[in-house]
């Protein structure tokens, strides 16, 4: 008998299997309550943007009223930065609980307002979100486990596990056809929401088929380890706390083994140093003469050294000068910081081939465009806008160019990434 034909024939017993039913129901329903939750999260982010967009319009408009100098332009309007979800983002919300997706920030030193983090949800912080990634990453495995551990044993209890393997003659193509449908059954379950929730949110066929390729490729993983596990001719509950055990082993213990190791060798700044050595700088400039303030800009804008003083003991030049000084005092701390976490998450991602649960949850984060990497990417995406409204303001100071209101339509917008 053939492997496909054993399939099919072993697909309709499981139809009417009423554990093996139960449980693709109840992973139908936490699958779809994951994909529910991410699309709900999704959209509430897009509104959020969109109402920030607006307010953000609305109040340079009125700040735009009240300005006479090209000095309080920079310091009282505010520039929104924000990065959207992306389109597989529903099924992986990654770091966007941890790492801020929106700023607003001003042509003050900036390192403090990229470190200044939004207020989260502690609980969501504490237990992590509920979504796709986590669900097929570290709930799935235990299903598997729940519905192949007794494969063999049940049938050696039942008196008829002898009689089986006679019957069939091809031992190995029966029980593999009876794991197969059982995979096969979960698989579906777990996928279906997915799919639709994707076409739903207008994920591209062939990111959506990779998906669900990958996660196939997993569930297999964990099946392979119950069917070999099912084979010993062992106890029920000597093969049940053993995969439990690899399961708590694979998802929790090395991932935390690992990220223990990892945090040790790759000691990373924390931002709340660099936000207060910022502020220190700034703080601490009122105080200074204003030679050492300028001298220090100069080292970097050469260009700007002749221009004109103004008599008194304020001047816009000097002020957002000394707040670029507070962001080159903190530039090396900052790097640290930025080279440490992608450090650490270039190894994380090494370790996770040793606990394959943080591995297809890392790949999920990066197609869904919501891990680390693409956090990082988010702050140099600021950081770059942050020099081209330098690039605008400075030369109006500088050069001490008259205030012409119409020239604020000219002030470049942020572009979001994707």
């Amino acid at each position: 008998m053939s492997l496909l034909r054993s399939v099919a024939i072993e697909l309709r017993f499981a139809a009417r299997e009423r554990t093996l039913l139960l449980w693709a129901v109840a992973v139908f329903m936490l699958s779809t309550i994951a994909v529910g939750f991410g699309l709900v999260e999704v959209e509430r982010q897009h509104k959020t943007v969109q109402t920030l967009i607006k307010a953000d319009n609305n109040d340079r408009s009125e700040v735009a009223k009240k300005l006479e100098d090209w000095g309080s332009a920079a310091y009282y309007n505010f520039h929104l930065t924000y990065d959207p979800p992306s389109d597989l983002a529903f099924a992986a919300m990654g770091l966007r609980d941890i790492h801020p997706w929106k700023h607003r920030i001003r042509m003050l030193a900036l390192e403090g307002q990229i470190y200044e983090r939004d207020v989260a949800n502690p609980s969501v912080a504490l237990i992590g979100r509920f979504d796709f990634a986590f669900l097929a990453a570290f709930v799935l495995p235990f299903v598997l486990i729940m519905l192949l551990y007794d494969l063999r044993v049940g049938e050696r209890v039942a008196g008829r596990h002898d009689l089986l393997e006679v019957t069939v003659g091809r031992s190995l193509v029966f029980w593999g056809a009876r794991a197969i449908a059982r995979v096969l059954a979960v698989f579906v379950s777990l996928i279906l929401p997915l799919v639709v929730a994707g076409i739903v949110a207008g994920v591209p066929p062939f990111k959506l088929l990779f998906v669900t390729a990958m996660v196939f490729v997993y569930l297999c993983f964990w099946a392979t380890i119950c069917f070999w596990a099912a084979s010993w001719r062992k106890a029920g509950s000597v093969i049940l706390m053993t995969l439990i055990f690899v399961w708590v082993l694979l998802s929790v213990i090395l991932p935390a083994l690992g990220r223990t190791a990892i945090d040790h060798l790759v000691p990373i700044p924390a931002g709340a140093e660099i936000l207060m050595l910022q502020r220190e700088t700034v703080n601490d400039a009122w105080d200074l003469p204003r030679s050492l303030t300028m001298d220090e800009f100069f080292d970097r804008h050469p260009d700007w050294v002749g221009y004109e003083r103004v008599s008194g003991s304020f001047e816009w030049q000097w002020y957002y000068a000394f707040q670029q000084v507070g962001d080159q005092r903190v530039e090396g701390l900052s790097n640290a910081y930025r080279h440490g976490v992608m450090r650490r998450a270039q190894l994380s991602r090494w370790f996770s081939l040793l606990a394959p649960p943080a591995l297809i949850e890392n790949l999920l984060q990066a197609l869904a465009d919501t891990d680390l990497g693409s956090a990082m990417e988010y702050q140099e995406s600021v950081r770059a806008y942050h020099a081209t409204l330098r690039s605008f303001y400075y030369p109006k100071f500088f050069l001490h160019e008259p205030f012409d209101k119409s020239l604020l339509q000219n002030i470049p917008k942020y572009e979001p990434r994707h």
